[in-house]
């Protein structure tokens, strides 16, 4: 645990026994670590197919190991149509996703309007802890808050649910 009392996101993965889900809301994010990857792909359309390759380094690897585990790992976004070039770069990179073990469902924004959402994005672990994440403006990294309060719980539970269950499997979703 960070001496802020937000685990360390590989820590936080790790503590999974059932289930890890990750609700995204935002059309663009700008973190720096995937900037070089997304202005290739709106140079040339490429995105980076590899799950061995450097870019998905930080991530293949600890969601195969969660994944061996027995652990459940879903991912819903809920987007804007017309999807923005990021959401087109983000559905281009999804098989990645789904071949090292997520299951990906995307919803259209429009479709989510009497669903109450929480905020920001997060992670829910085993339906009892919630790691949210907060953005700037332009979709760059501003920090995390971590709960495992019930209230707060029980409404990302029904939240995620919601959306999952209206979501369309990745490979159903055109962009």
């Amino acid at each position: 645990m960070s001496q802020s009392g937000v685990p360390d996101f590989a820590e936080l993965l790790r503590s999974a026994h059932r289930t890890a889900v990750h609700l995204e809301m935002r059309d663009v994010y700008s973190v720096g670590d995937e900037k070089s990857s997304f202005e290739e792909f709106l140079r040339d359309g490429r995105t980076d197919l590899d799950p061995d390759s450097p870019f998905w380094q930080g991530w293949t690897p600890l969601v195969r190991e969660t994944v061996a585990r027995g652990v459940q790992m879903r991912r819903a976004r809920i987007v804007s149509e017309p999807v923005t070039d990021y959401i087109r770069w983000e559905h281009a990179l999804t098989p990645v996703n789904v071949a090292i073990g997520e299951q990906v469902r995307w919803l259209p924004r429009r479709l989510a309007s009497d669903i109450t959402l929480p905020g920001n994005d997060l992670w829910l672990i085993d339906d009892r802890r919630v790691m949210f994440h907060w953005f700037t403006g332009d979709g760059d990294w501003a920090g995390h808050e971590f709960t495992e309060d019930p209230d707060v719980v029980k409404m990302v539970v029904a939240a995620f649910e919601a959306v999952w269950e209206r979501g369309i499997d990745h490979e159903k979703f055109t962009v």
